[in-house]
């Protein structure tokens, strides 16, 4: 009898493995999102990335009915932030709002990079394009692009400052088809960068829209082109840096978008997708995101990653055509 005991319990345990053994990513997937979520930004607060994601953590929260909680993690042109996320556990209360920089420029910027673009995350949303413009300090003698290149010509080694890839690119590539000798000085973020540029350290640089709006409308900053091949519908009186003859064909767009970690449930991605995607097309919202100088719009998981691959051939181009060596 004990014996007989003994084999319907084990067979009862048994039986019940299955539910028990279910992932346990799964069965949170039902219940997500039970606890806060950390927006992880890989640039420093004031940036234009930093401004949108903290539009997008307010509404997001709303959404889900839990509180999202930007972090800024600055530092190595996004690297930091990124190997954070690519380590973190898959269970959507870790994501990353981030750009070009890290998932389309630095596999071509870095010789040695903490994480993979496309192995170590899952493509959540795409939410939009960050303009760049091309910005001066205002007592520079210069009022159109023509006008900076032949100043710079006159003044061999005139530096630009940069606080991300695209504005790392961007200048490397002014130099090159304006045939322009440019000093490159990196800062660790786009804030910084501006400071000097405002306080006349450094002559110029490429700041994203939603970042630099602000300065270039308090007169601190004087724009003179975006880098986009077409004018920008939020910035329609500045030119595309193309319609100079020397940079025909100019065309730098950086993007936004979030990413979780690799492996993060199915049901997790999708319900993050359906949130952002409505966040971006709210008319709402809208305004929020327009003060900013941000082109927001939705994407699928699956087009946000076919399009994650297909830049990081684009930007592998543009890193070799601008000359620039891998660090």
């Amino acid at each position: 009898m004990p014996n007989f005991r003994v084999r319907r319990t084990l067979a009862a345990a048994l039986l019940a493995l299955p539910a028990a053994a279910l992932p346990l990513a799964a069965q949170a997937a039902d219940n997500y999102p039970s606890r806060p979520i950390r927006l992880v930004v890989p640039f420093a607060a004031g940036s234009g990335t930093d401004a949108v994601a903290r539009i997008t953590a307010k509404e997001l929260g709303d959404a889900l009915g839990q509180n999202v909680v930007v972090d800024n993690r600055p530092g190595a042109n996004g690297a930091i932030a990124a190997e954070l996320v690519a380590q973190a556990a898959p269970d959507g209360y870790t994501l990353f709002m981030t750009t070009n920089t890290t998932h389309s420029a630095n596999p071509s910027l870095m010789k040695k990079l903490p994480y993979d673009p496309i192995k170590d995350f899952t493509p959540v949303a795409r939410m939009g394009n960050l303009p760049f413009m091309l910005v001066i300090n205002p007592k520079l003698p210069v009022k159109t692009v023509g006008e900076l290149i032949a100043y710079a010509k006159a003044h061999p080694g005139m530096s630009y400052a940069s606080g991300n890839s695209t504005g790392i690119v961007s200048g490397a590539t002014l130099g090159r088809m304006a045939n322009i000798d440019l000093l490159h000085v990196p800062y660790k973020s786009t804030p910084p960068a501006m400071t000097d540029v405002i306080a006349g350290q450094v002559p110029m640089m490429f700041v994203d829209v939603a970042a630099g709006i602000a300065n270039v409308k308090a007169g601190k900053m004087r724009a003179l082109a975006v880098t986009t091949a077409q004018r920008s519908r939020l910035l329609p009186d500045l030119p595309p840096i193309a319609d100079t003859p020397e940079l025909k064909g100019f065309d730098i767009t950086s993007w936004n978008g979030v990413f979780a970690p690799a492996k993060t449930p199915q049901p997790i991605v999708d319900r993050l997708n359906r949130e952002l995607s409505k966040i971006a097309s709210s008319k709402e919202v809208a305004p929020k995101f327009e003060a900013l100088g941000f082109e927001a719009f939705g994407q699928t998981p699956q087009q946000f990653t076919a399009f994650v691959g297909s830049e990081l051939v684009k930007w592998n181009k543009l890193v070799k055509d601008a000359g620039i060596q891998p660090e």
